[in-house]
C-alpha cells in the first residue's frame, strides 16, 4: 500500500487567510494549492489541509502540533506571531524536557507546542500530538497499540508513564511517541478535567492511491468506531479520520467536473473511486 497521511485543520471559511498567517509565524512555510472549498500548505515539508468548513467545528488542545525549532530566535519569533490573538496554555519558558519551550493557542483554535531542540533527536520538525482526555484518559497505550496494528511502517518509538508522586495518576502516559507510515506522532493522557475532547475540528487524512486502500483503512478505523459521511469516520477514542481517494484534488480541479463530484460524494459514506469517476465523466 502506498499512502500519504496528513492532519486536517477545520476553518470557519479563512482557512487560506490561516495559511497567511502560518506562514509568517514558521519558517520554511508554503500554500501548495488554494480552492474554495480548502487550501494545502506545507510546515516544514509537513503537509496540512485547511478546510473552509464553516462554523461547525473549531480545533481544540485535544490535537495539538508539537514543533521542533533548532534557533531560538525563531522560536521566539513564531511564538509571537502566533500568540497575537491567541492564549497561553504553558508559559514559553524552560522546563525539564527543554531549554525554551511554550503551549499556546492560536486565534483559530489551533495549539501549538513550540520547543528548542534538535529536529534529528525527534525526526521531524513538525508532530501531530494526541492527547487523550476525560472518558478516554488512561487509553493512550490502546490507541497506539491499535493504530500501529494498522499502518504499515509503524513502530512505537518510546512511552514514559507517570510515577507516584508526579502529577498526574500513576502509569498515565506522560509522553509517549510513534510512528505511523515512518511519520512521527505523539500521545498523553490528562486525568485533568479538560472542557474538550477529540472533535471534527483536527482530523487525520489518509489519502489512497486505490479502493482496496481505502476499504482496508475504512473497515479497520471503524472498528468500535463510527462511520460519518463523506469519508469522515470516528475512531472507537474519539478521533477522526478522512479515508479518502488522491484522485479526488485532480478531479476538483476541472471546474467542469468539480460539481458532478461533488453532487456524487455528498451522497457517499465511504469513498467510492470508480463513482466518483463516472460522474466526473458523466454527459449532463
Amino acid at each position: 500500500m502506498n499512502v500519504n497521511i496528513y492532519p486536517c485543520i477545520w476553518f470557519d471559511n479563512d482557512a487560506l487567510a490561516a495559511a497567511e498567517f502560518y506562514s509568517k509565524a514558521f519558517a520554511d512555510t508554503k500554500i501548495v494549492t488554494a480552492s474554495p472549498m480548502a487550501v494545502k500548505f506545507q510546515i516544514k515539508e509537513i503537509d496540512f489541509m485547511g478546510l473552509n468548513g464553516g462554523p461547525m467545528f473549531k480545533a481544540n488542545p485535544s490535537i495539538s502540533f508539537y514543533v521542533t525549532i533548532e534557533d531560538l530566535s525563531e522560536l521566539d519569533h513564531t511564538w509571537s506571531v502566533l500568540i497575537s490573538g491567541g492564549q497561553e496554555l504553558m508559559p514559553l519558558g524552560t522546563y525539564p524536557w527543554s531549554q525554551k519551550y511554550g503551549w499556546l493557542q492560536d486565534k483559530y483554535g489551533v495549539s501549538w507546542q513550540l520547543s528548542f531542540g534538535k529536529k534529528t533527536d525527534v525526526g521531524q520538525s513538525v508532530c501531530p500530538s494526541l492527547m487523550f482526555t476525560n472518558a478516554m484518559n488512561g487509553y493512550t497505550t490502546q490507541a497506539i497499540d491499535f493504530y500501529t496494528s494498522i499502518f504499515k511502517d509503524s513502530s512505537v518509538v518510546g512511552i514514559m508513564k507517570y510515577e507516584a508522586g508526579e502529577p498526574d495518576i500513576e502509569g498515565n502516559v506522560k509522553h509517549a511517541q510513534f510512528k505511523l507510515l515512518d511519520q512521527v506522532f505523539m500521545a498523553m493522557d490528562s486525568s485533568i478535567s479538560h472542557q474538550f475532547i477529540f472533535n471534527e475540528g483536527i482530523s487525520l487524512v489518509v489519502e489512497c492511491n486505490t479502493q482496496e486502500e481505502i476499504d482496508y483503512y475504512w473497515t479497520k478505523l471503524t472498528e468500535g468506531g463510527a462511520e460519518v459521511q463523506c469519508g469522515w469516520l470516528k475512531d472507537k477514542f474519539g478521533v477522526s479520520w478522512q479515508i479518502v481517494p488522491s484522485i479526488l484534488p485532480v478531479l476538483m480541479s476541472d471546474s467542469e467536473k468539480a460539481p458532478k463530484v461533488i453532487a456524487a460524494f455528498m451522497q457517499m459514506i465511504k469513498f467510492d473511486i470508480a463513482a466518483l469517476e463516472a460522474a466526473a465523466n458523466a454527459k449532463v
